[in-house]
């Protein structure tokens, strides 16, 4: 199984913000530590900066170059997945097989939001909701924590998908 975590890049460099507090390199450490060698992480889903060379949809050049690049590698029978429904559009307009999964009462962004209050020194209960090999990392990388804790989340939901704000229209 392919895992594609999204990836922005500015120049080169991973744009990360308080919605995508950890590098890809983390996020995979993260995934390969549940999932071992089951699955393979891929850095085919990376969006170059200025982001807005992807839009519109469907009629940027951009948008189709990145569904190849999605695609690079993968053989067979597909399928991707989102938890938003506006994206999962997006993907099936694409071609790109969506399945949009329900949100649970405990998401990625709650458990997010609960380190958060972690890190600002509230008593929180976000280890209950990450494996153990996970936690590991995220202490690992607690730095990382405080230091988006306490920022304005710096994005930008277009078509479903949050964007950083830091490099949507520059390079």
């Amino acid at each position: 199984m392919i895992v594609m975590p999204v990836i922005f890049l500015k120049n080169g460099t991973e744009v990360n913000s308080r919605s995508f507090p950890f590098s890809f390199e983390i996020r995979k450490k993260m995934l390969e530590s549940v999932f071992g060698d089951s699955i393979e992480a891929s850095s085919n889903y990376t969006f170059h900066a200025p982001f807005l060379k992807y839009f519109p949809p469907l009629l940027s050049p951009y948008s189709w170059k990145l569904r190849s690049q999605i695609l690079q590698g993968v053989k067979n029978d597909y399928f991707t997945y989102t938890g938003d429904k506006i994206e999962g559009i997006m993907l099936k307009m694409y071609r790109l097989n969506p399945k949009v999964g329900t949100r649970k009462e405990v998401s990625a962004s709650s458990v997010k939001s609960k380190m958060y209050d972690a890190a600002r020194g509230k008593d929180t209960d976000w280890k209950n909701y990450v494996p153990q090999q996970v936690i590991k990392i995220i202490e690992d990388n607690w730095e990382i924590v405080k230091k988006f804790a306490t920022m304005e989340d710096r994005t930008t939901r277009i078509a479903g998908m949050k964007f950083p704000k830091d490099g949507l229209k520059t390079r």
